[in-house]
């Protein structure tokens, strides 16, 4: 199993999320970061005052997927958040040991 978190902008979810669903994620958990990478912010002007915005709002994604979905998945967040510029964020991808559905006691696979 594997856990996927990926890092993307705002405007992107509805696409990760139909993508996802395509490939047959059916569960996700959203959270929404504010972070900076090779992007560093930006500069606004604010009541005629110039300040740094050093740290983007983004959105952070997370699923847990059988091995043999997690390809796809990948692929899945990877094209639909994609849109060329910098910023676009990032997917990590970590080995996930053990998953337990609360309610039911169900392990692993049959969890997810």
């Amino acid at each position: 199993m594997k856990w996927i978190t990926a890092i993307i902008k705002p405007f992107k979810l509805d696409e990760v999320r139909e993508a996802l669903s395509d490939v047959g994620v059916h569960g996700m958990t959203v959270t929404e970061v504010k972070g900076f990478g090779r992007q560093h912010g930006h500069t606004e002007l604010y009541r005629g005052a110039e300040y740094v915005v050093d740290f983007l709002p983004k959105l952070k994604v997370e699923i847990a997927v059988d091995d043999g979905q997690a390809e796809r998945a990948i692929e899945a967040i990877g094209q639909s958040a994609r849109t060329g510029k910098i910023g676009d964020g990032k997917i990590f991808v970590a080995d996930l040991q053990q998953v337990i559905r609360i309610r039911t006691q169900e392990i692993d696979a049959d969890a997810l």
